[in-house]
Parts: structure tokens; C-alpha cells; sequence
């Protein structure tokens, strides 16, 4: 990833900035780059450009949740440069510390941006009034995107089909490793056309995970229970478990386990966004008691009462 696809490097902040952090940085840093304050250098003009389109993301949650889970490729996919900018008002962040276009730039005069009247808004116009007469977008679909737990601890690709304005189409939606239950997906233009020949609306997909029948997940973690007979859990014993990922794993019982009683198994968890750094998979012993003895069984365990046990 270049520098230009990572927007925390672009504001020069860590990857879990507070948005307070990122305002501020981007403040800075717009200031310092803005072509009024650096004429003839398309370098500025270009870093200025970059340090917009960072801040625009980062300072929304919904898009930075995106470019974290995704990355700036998956992300640019699902958002085009309008999308990015659109009912984005860059001017407030200045308002907010306070300034004005006199203040930051002198005011007053003319920009490459329009001419300024007193206010950073200004500065910006281009922007709004781009935003303002673009052709109006179509309506975005809303879709329920039911997987299983192993499809979203690991990812998957579903072809789904559904009904637009424009008949039935089809669309491959991928789901990202390691993605929370309740998250949404947008895939950029895959919803109702619009009208008078603007861009499509947008596809947001809600996924939604399956109960697993002996798995439960609990953030990066997986948790699954294995049944022992009391003798196993007084005298020790090897298990056999059995990972969603379908891998078969021996583990040592330590005798006077307890019943509850939980091991840890590191890496056989959760991955993180990029399908690496796995979190953990925790084994519940349970011990578990006939509902019925044999004769002999009582037998023997009347005389371990007697042994004390």
C-alpha cells in the first residue's frame, strides 16, 4: 500500500485516532497544503487534494468502518469519488476551531476553489455546488444476507438475486473474513437506477449470522463444549476437538479438572479484517453424570464413599 492509499498516513495519524485527533491533523495540514498558500506548486495542489479525500473518510464512521475492513482497494470499489464528497462539508472543520477565510488564508480574494466571501465554505464551493447539481441518484436497496458462522468467521462469495426498478439482477457479494454479526456491506451502484440518467443507487447489504449448532463467537474468540465422564475428569485424559474449520485437535484433560472448566487453544479463532492474526478457540469441559447406574457402577462407587472420595 503507497502512502496515498493509506489515509492515516496522509493525516500523519495512528490507526485508532480519536475523530478529535483526525480533525485536528486535517486542519493542520489543509492549511498548510492549500494552493493559495503554495502558487504554481501542483505538488500542493495535489497533496491537498489527498488530504480531502483522507479526512472525508476518516471523519465518517460509516466510510472508515469500510476502509478498515476492506482496505483501500475494497473500499474504492464500493466508494467512487463522489460518494466520498458528497454532503461532506469540509468548511466546518474550520468553523469549529474557530476561523474564517480571513483568519486562515486572507480574506477576500479569489481561489482556485471560487472566490471568498468570509467563510471557508467558499474556499470549498466547487465541491458543494458539484454536489448540488449532480444528477439525482437512485434509490439504494436494503438486502438481508443470511450466513453461516464458518462464512463470516472465514469469509465467503454469495450470488444473490433480487428485484430492481430496471427487472431481476444478480450480484456476487463477498464477505469479508472475520466480519461482525449486525455489519453492513455497500456495493457502490448495484441498486435502483435512477431517473433522468443519474448514477444507481447503492446495494446495502445486512449480514446477518446463523447460530451454530457447537459453536458460539465471542468477539475475536470462539468458545465450543466437549462432554467427559467423571472418571476422565478425576484421573486425566486426552480429547479429541474438532475446530470449525473442520481440523481435529488432541488436548490433555489435567485429572481433577472441574466441570465448566475452560481451555484455551491460541489460533483457532477469529481472524482480523485481513484473514490473518486469528483470535482463540476456548474448550469447555463438561462433565457430565448417567441418568442411571448399573449395579455394579453403584457397587463401585459406594466403596470409593467408603475410600473417602
Amino acid at each position: 500500500m503507497t502512502d496515498h492509499e493509506d489515509y492515516y498516513k496522509v493525516l500523519g495519524v495512528s490507526r485508532n485516532a480519536t475523530p478529535q485527533e483526525i480533525k485536528k491533523s486535517y486542519r493542520k495540514l489543509a492549511v498548510k497544503h492549500h494552493p493559495d498558500k503554495n502558487k504554481g506548486d501542483l505538488g500542493a495542489e495535489e497533496k491537498f487534494k489527498t488530504i480531502n479525500e483522507a479526512y472525508a473518510v476518516l471523519s465518517d464512521p460509516e466510510k472508515r468502518q469500510a476502509y478498515d475492513l476492506h482496505g483501500y482497494s475494497g473500499f474504492r470499489q464500493q466508494y467512487s469519488q463522489d460518494d466520498i464528497l458528497r454532503n461532506f462539508d469540509f468548511a466546518s472543520v474550520f468553523r469549529d476551531f474557530g476561523f474564517g477565510s480571513e483568519d486562515v488564508f486572507g480574506g477576500g480574494r479569489s481561489t482556485r476553489f471560487g472566490r471568498s466571501s468570509g467563510g471557508m465554505g467558499d474556499i470549498f464551493g466547487n465541491l458543494g455546488r458539484q454536489a448540488r447539481t449532480a444528477p439525482r441518484r437512485g434509490a439504494d436497496i436494503s438486502y438481508d444476507l443470511h450466513v453461516s458462522l464458518s462464512e463470516a468467521v472465514f469469509g465467503a462469495e454469495r450470488l444473490v438475486a433480487f428485484n430492481t426498478d430496471a427487472g431481476v439482477i444478480k450480484v456476487t457479494i463477498k464477505v469479508p473474513a472475520g466480519i461482525e454479526p449486525g455489519k453492513k456491506l455497500r456495493l457502490a451502484g448495484k441498486g435502483h437506477p435512477a431517473p433522468a440518467g443519474g448514477p444507481p443507487g447503492n446495494l446495502l447489504v445486512n449480514v446477518i449470522v446463523d447460530p451454530h449448532p457447537d459453536f458460539r463467537r465471542d468477539g475475536r474468540h470462539l468458545e465450543r463444549t466437549v462432554a467427559i465422564r467423571p472418571s476422565e475428569a478425576l484421573l486425566g485424559t486426552t480429547i479429541q476437538v474438532e475446530t470449525l474449520d473442520n481440523k481435529q485437535l488432541s488436548l490433555k484433560v489435567a485429572p481433577g479438572t472441574a466441570s465448566h472448566t475452560r481451555l484455551r487453544v491460541r489460533g483457532h479463532g477469529v481472524p482480523d479484517a485481513k484473514g490473518e492474526n486469528r483470535g482463540d478457540l476456548f474448550v469447555r469441559v463438561i462433565v457430565g453424570f448417567p441418568e442411571e447406574l448399573t449395579e455394579r457402577q453403584k457397587e463401585l462407587i459406594e466403596a470409593l464413599a467408603k475410600e473417602g472420595l
